[in-house]
């Protein structure tokens, strides 16, 4: 009987601990996700500006702020569907 209290009472912790360091990764996460937006909205509006002043010789940098905006939105897709997963891992907790 004993046995099986200090094997529960292991598992218990375990599972503390993973609960523990999953709500410290979605923090992070979370802030991560902060950052991309907040990426993002400035190379949206650089872009914006860029396209109002249209010319041939900014061709590139539009071109570039472009691909920044398209990884930007990969990066924050990424990090939606890892906070996914870790709100789907907490949820067994609740």
């Amino acid at each position: 009987m004993e046995h099986g209290f200090d094997l529960l009472e292991e598992k218990v912790r375990k599972a503390a601990d993973l609960v523990k360091r999953l709500r410290k990764e979605n923090k992070a996460l979370e802030d991560d996700v902060v950052k991309a937006k907040s990426r993002l909205q400035e190379a949206e509006r650089r872009l914006a500006s860029l396209e109002k002043e249209a010319a041939p010789s900014h061709g590139k940098e539009t071109e570039g702020l472009s691909r920044e905006i398209a990884t930007l939105r990969h990066e924050r897709e990424e990090i939606r569907k890892r906070i996914a997963k870790l709100v789907d891992v907490l949820d067994i907790f609740d």
